[in-house]
């Protein structure tokens, strides 16, 4: 019986493990698909520059993430018309989030490079690759 008990406990365990997986894959996919789309349709001339987390170490993912959240909200649509396609691509990327790991992390939004949104999209897919 307490076999039967173990084998149950381990069966399920494994079997939960297995489907997080896959949900935060599509998770991922489905923000490269949105930082894709947005690349297309953004405002790259005349604009304020962000700051762009390149390479972040491990210890600073949450950090480079939330700059790129936080960078996210300055970018603008290339015909001045705020459409609704492009609001909820940003409400998309706004609410992304990975989970802190608690390690400090000595780097600042400000500490990095300011570079122009195309720029910012590129390597913010980069870190979603990474991550």
């Amino acid at each position: 019986m307490e076999r039967m008990v173990i084998f149950f406990m381990l069966f399920f365990c494994s079997s939960m493990a297995l489907t997080t997986a896959p949900h935060k894959i599509a998770k991922y996919k489905q923000i490269l698909k949105t930082i894709k789309l947005l690349e297309t349709t953004v405002k790259d001339k005349d604009v304020e520059l962000l700051h762009t987390p390149e390479n972040p170490e491990d210890e600073c993912l949450f950090t480079a993430v939330t700059c790129f959240r936080n960078g996210t909200l300055k970018l603008q649509p290339e015909n001045n018309q705020v459409n609704p396609k492009f609001t909820q691509t940003i409400n998309i990327l706004k609410k992304f989030t990975i989970s802190n790991t608690g390690k400090h992390c000595e780097s600042t939004c400000e500490s990095y490079e300011k570079k122009t949104p195309k720029e910012f999209l590129k390597s913010f897919a980069k870190l979603i690759t990474k991550v």
